[in-house]
């Protein structure tokens, strides 16, 4: 019960003001395929949207901006993000460079990114296009920004998360605390299962599963699979606390909404072994 205090009703009540009006704005940069999902969900949860878009005056963009609850608006890339308390990268690689680093001062903002840096390789096959990770590539241009990675499914499960039997659950990596804790409550708000992944760096493992996600496109395969985890608490039962060190902020982890809890009996799992 505390956790869902502090990581959705808390940060429910901050957004809204005596008027009933949302205090914090997320810019939604870039009005694509993930654009267009994530700006009318995020809406939906109370926040005042604008978009960012090279050509906000567009047919499109002006009707997605009529489809996005609240006073959402359409601007260029850089006045959406200096407007807002939470930037949304949904923009793809290659042009993520040129937009992350022609957004202005983001000092203080919470930045979120939602792409994966790479591209085909010699032998048709995927590989990274950074040598470290998008998001901290996003984070070295902006080093006064608290950026988050979030991993989404395709668009078509933030559109429709139910589809999936279960809520999708998003590996959520960053370095800041209060940060992860605010993009864990919008994943939660929006239908998805936000699941702490530790700071920053380990982007590099998240990003890293794109490149097996993109396998059978490049292979033209009709099969295909979903980038979604599943949640479980059935390995406590196996893992003893003696083989390793506990994390640097093992005392102060991120509290997400729905965290998942040891197994109080494990004799499900342990009988007969």
């Amino acid at each position: 019960m505390l956790n869902f205090i502090r990581a959705v009703l808390l940060p429910a009540l901050l957004l809204t003001s005596f008027g009933g009006v949302a205090a914090e704005t997320v810019a939604i940069i870039g009005t694509g395929d993930m654009g267009d999902s994530l700006g009318p969900k995020i809406a939906e949860a109370g926040y005042e949207i604008v978009y960012g878009s090279r050509d906000p005056a567009r047919e499109s963009v002006q009707a997605l901006v009529a489809a996005t609850a609240g006073k959402a608006s359409a601007t260029t890339p850089r006045e959406a993000a200096q407007a807002a308390d939470i930037v949304l990268l949904a923009v793809p690689w290659p042009p993520m460079e040129e937009v992350a680093q022609g957004l202005g001062n983001l000092d203080g903002k919470i930045v979120i990114d939602v792409s994966f840096a790479f591209e085909q390789g010699a032998d048709g096959y995927p590989v990274m296009s950074v040598e470290t990770s998008s998001a901290e590539m996003i984070q070295g241009w902006n080093p006064g920004a608290h950026v988050i990675k979030w991993s989404l499914p395709t668009a078509h499960y933030i559109d429709f998360p139910e589809k999936l039997g279960a809520r999708p659950s998003n590996l959520i990596a960053g370095d800041d605390r209060q940060s992860k804790e605010k993009v864990a409550a919008i994943a939660h708000a929006i239908g998805q299962d936000p699941f702490d992944s530790g700071p920053l760096r380990m982007s590099r493992a998240i990003e890293a599963q794109v490149l097996l996600f993109m396998v059978p496109l490049y292979q033209r395969r009709t099969a295909h699979w979903e980038n979604v985890t599943v949640r479980s608490s059935y390995w406590s039962c196996f893992w003893g606390d003696d083989w390793s060190e506990p994390v640097a902020d093992a005392d102060a982890l991120a509290e997400f909404p729905e965290h998942g809890q040891p197994l109080e009996d494990c004799s499900a799992y342990t009988d007969g072994e």
